[in-house]
């Protein structure tokens, strides 16, 4: 017969979402509440109601190459509304950490960053790495990081170690966004595929991500907008701030890279003054304002665990990494001000917490935003709108 779709349900998949978050899954009976309270969701073909008899049907590749499983944005008001407590927005969150395990390269990692028995394993490679290179003598005298011979290894060895990391965490990113691209444009209609406008389509979600435009739609979670626009300019306040870093690390004509291999540069002082002052600067107001972003997430949780449910482990443990990198970088910072020698533990655990976010990055729920972002000009640039 002309146009007849064959349904190949997985059982296994079913349980799955179930086991991920989504235990409420067998409650939905279909109504649609759901998509007619979302804020967010195209007209056409709205969601949730169709990912949610998706994924009791077992329709697994279907919802894995689905750009709406992205385009929703957890306001759950979907949740908030259903009668049946089927917490649609929670079974979407357990698609989505699912969808980020199905094109992640390697994927084993996704498996493991999303259960909580390995969380000791994942920590153990950090500790190890950082005891491996010399943590562990307390000098005496002033407190400072970095220094040969003292508590740390040199700040030398820990850029190269922090900066692998970061590109092995681009490296499976990029292949996993690719994936999921490749996933979504596989079924697009010829006629939609060849008037793909991806430059607008990119200028247009920038544009909106840097305003989060979707998130001030949300009604039940209202207050999610401004924790994270908090925490998501708190993050490029911080790359600002090492890089500005790294460049003083380069120029410093006594301790820099080009020192180090014996062509330093004429840098003057006060250039070197202002640029440590302006990165300071930089630096600890996105470090306060990651903290209160943070916290700002973990109280409207709390506050609105009755309406949009608590999250799963997998939400919970960015947002507890998320929150200790911060306090942990700004005590190691006021005690060694302080000249307290409880300041070299604190910056350890600071860095195994920042080796932890930036290596289980492409793993854990900070892929979000750049598989969301895929979804949306994808979205964009197909006229999914």
């Amino acid at each position: 017969m002309s146009g007849t779709t064959i349904l190949k349900p997985d059982l296994g998949f079913v349980n799955e979402v179930i086991r991920s978050g989504g235990e409420s899954l067998k409650k939905c009976y279909q109504c649609a509440t759901c998509s007619v309270v979302c804020n967010v969701t195209p007209e056409d073909k709205p969601f949730p109601r169709k990912e949610m008899l998706q994924a009791q049907w077992g329709l697994k590749d279907q919802l894995m190459k689905n750009p709406d499983i992205w385009l929703c944005h957890q306001c759950s008001d979907c949740t908030a509304y259903c009668p049946r407590g089927a917490k649609p927005g929670e079974v979407l969150g357990a698609i989505r950490k699912m969808s980020i395990k199905e094109f992640s390269a390697p994927g084993f990692l996704a498996k493991m960053v999303g259960q909580p028995v390995f969380l000791l394993v994942l920590f153990a490679v950090p500790v190890l790495l950082l005891l491996a290179e010399g943590a562990g003598h307390v000098p005496a005298g002033k407190v400072a990081f970095g220094l040969p011979g003292g508590f740390l290894f040199s700040m030398k060895w820990i850029d190269p170690l922090f900066t692998a990391a970061a590109l092995f965490a681009l490296a499976s990113l990029g292949l996993g966004v690719r994936k999921y691209w490749k996933a979504m444009a596989a079924d697009l209609p010829a006629d939609r595929a060849a008037n793909i406008n991806l430059g607008a389509a990119i200028k247009e979600t920038v544009s909106e991500i840097l305003a989060h435009k979707r998130f001030q739609k949300c009604e039940t979670t209202k207050g999610r907008s401004t924790a994270h626009l908090l925490v998501f300019y708190s993050f490029i306040g911080l790359f600002i701030t090492t890089c500005l870093a790294f460049v003083k690390m380069i120029l410093d004509p006594g301790t820099g890279y080009l020192a180090y291999l014996h062509h330093p540069v004429q840098v003057s002082d006060s250039f070197l003054t202002g640029l440590f002052a302006v990165y300071k600067i930089i630096g600890n107001a996105s470090a306060v304002a990651l903290v209160a972003g943070i916290l700002l997430m973990m109280s409207n949780r709390f506050k609105n665990a009755k309406k949009a449910g608590m999250g799963s482990y997998f939400d919970w443990l960015f947002l507890t990494i998320i929150a200790v990198l911060g306090i942990t970088g700004l005590l190691a910072e006021l005690l060694r001000i302080s000249n307290m020698p409880a300041a070299y533990p604190v910056y350890v655990i600071h860095l195994c917490f920042v080796f932890f976010l930036f290596a289980y990055a492409p793993f854990s729920k900070m892929a979000h935003m750049f598989y969301r972002a895929t979804a949306m000009v994808f979205a964009r640039a197909t006229g999914r709108g």
